[in-house]
């Protein structure tokens, strides 16, 4: 008695938006046949080559939204600088939005976030509203300095945030951001061991499922390299996820979230803020994991299945391509780094295909997968020509693994050893049970990585040197 579909789902996907997130999400629209419209005020952003249709216009005019819409069955963001007013009264008419525009509209105004947050019990920094001079130098008095000064909305990509290291420097700092008539706040300054990312999903009936915890390393407040899996203790792993999808549950409607925290140097996990849509924390996914992050976002606003958000690979670098130079030179740097990865064992080239280059603007970037992260990061040293002067790294010929952490007090003493005889070594975690694809992989590598020996121990483990 249902309707014939033809394929994966008959309905359009309209979204706002077409830069490179825009485009991933339309590329891995195409494998599953289903139909993507775009809106976007640029003829040639990124998405334009590969959508189904792109209607030029601002996705900030609700006329032009409005009118979008009525191409579309399912409207959804790649960026939330949209009219969420415009998207509520679209709702309110009937258009199936996801996520729902009352979340578009919290995550605008970061303020607003954190008071959302706030209200749900999520840990976060402590926060506060300014907008006089004597407000802000009370907020100074009270958190301290250095004091972290942030724009309510279009803050991204390093822009909207400044530092103000003492009461003197607040002056320029709220100069710099617009002044008080912009709408500024300012944060507790957290110190921070690791910056942490977590892709959570969730789908129509409210399930969520989350990916596996990355490390974000940022250059001058930009995501410059994504680490996965993050290299952290797993008490700590099931700590910032469980932040991440506490914060999920708070907000409404369907789609790919990311959530951003800062795990402290007192193991704590705050967040730091959230993004409704897709995100550069999880362009990793395409080749790491089983289901990509913009595979799981159709899925979800369509109200599919969710995939599987674990990791085939048992590592994962993604390295953003920023620009180095303005015009020329600027494409003649990438396409030298482009030359390079096409060279690296496991290495990815996406290139967005921006007209422009500018300095410290996204313009694509390179995934690189292996048995190990110690394996990647090789990789990623030979990208950036970072082993060319420095010592060269003593590959391991030892390995000294066991399938968890409780492990560690035993097998601990073999490192002692190893360390004692000046014998490079890894250690790591493989779990016969929770991680057999992983095991596989370690042992199956582990000849042409350079190790001889395995020192194995508990359980499963135990089988790999056999």
């Amino acid at each position: 008695s249902d309707p014939t579909v033809h394929g994966v789902a008959d309905r359009v996907v309209g979204v706002l938006g077409g830069g490179q997130l825009g485009k991933m999400l339309c590329q891995a629209a195409s494998q599953m046949g289903i139909k993507v419209a775009i809106l976007d005020p640029l003829k040639d952003c990124p998405a334009n080559s590969v959508c189904h249709e792109h209607v030029v216009g601002s996705f900030n005019d609700g006329d032009a939204v409005r009118e979008f819409a009525k191409r579309c069955d399912v409207l959804t963001v790649e960026i939330e600088h949209v009219d969420a007013v415009a998207l509520e009264k679209l709702e309110k008419q009937g258009v199936v939005c996801e996520p729902k525009a009352s979340t578009i509209a919290i995550i605008q105004d970061k303020y607003r976030q954190k008071g959302h947050f706030s209200k749900f019990g999520i840990p976060i920094a402590d926060f506060v509203e300014v907008d006089t001079l004597s407000s802000i130098e009370n907020a100074g008095e009270m958190f301290g300095y250095p004091l972290m000064v942030k724009s309510k909305r279009l803050a991204y990509d390093g822009r909207g945030n400044a530092v103000a290291h003492n009461k003197e420097e607040l002056s320029s700092v709220v100069s710099s951001l617009g002044g008080f008539e912009h709408g500024l706040y300012v944060e507790r300054w957290t110190p921070f061991a690791k910056e942490l990312s977590v892709i959570v999903a969730r789908s129509r009936d409210g399930c969520t499922v989350c990916y596996p915890v990355v490390e974000t390393i940022h250059k001058d407040n930009i995501c410059h390299v994504v680490e996965a899996p993050a290299q952290i203790p797993e008490k700590m792993k099931k700590l910032a996820t469980s932040v991440a999808e506490k914060a999920i549950k708070s907000l409404e409607g369907a789609g790919v979230f990311a959530v951003e925290l800062f795990l402290t140097n007192d193991n704590q996990a705050l967040l730091n803020e959230v993004a409704p849509r897709p995100h550069n924390s999880g362009h990793h996914t395409i080749e790491a994991c089983y289901t990509s992050q913009y595979e799981q976002h159709l899925r979800a606003i369509l109200g599919l299945p969710l995939g599987d958000p674990a990791m085939k690979a048992p590592a994962a670098i993604m390295y953003n391509i920023l620009g180095e130079d303005e015009g020329d030179s600027g494409f003649v740097l990438a396409h030298q780094l482009i030359k390079r990865a096409l060279n690296i064992p496991g290495a990815s080239v996406h290139w967005y295909a921006k007209p422009e280059i500018r300095k410290q603007r996204k313009m694509g970037h390179i995934t690189i997968v292996g048995p190990s992260m110690f394996d990647v990061k090789a990789h990623l040293d030979r990208l950036l020509q970072r082993d060319t002067d420095g010592p060269k790294k003593v590959r391991p010929r030892a390995a000294v693994i066991m399938g968890s952490d409780s492990d560690l007090p035993i097998m601990k003493d073999a490192a002692a050893i190893l360390e004692k005889f000046n014998i490079p070594f890894e250690l790591t975690i493989v779990s016969a049970h929770r991680t057999p694809e992983r095991m596989y992989a370690y042992a199956l590598s582990a000849k042409e990585r350079g190790l001889e020996v395995i020192i194995a121990g508990a359980g499963g483990a135990a089988h790999l040197p056999g």
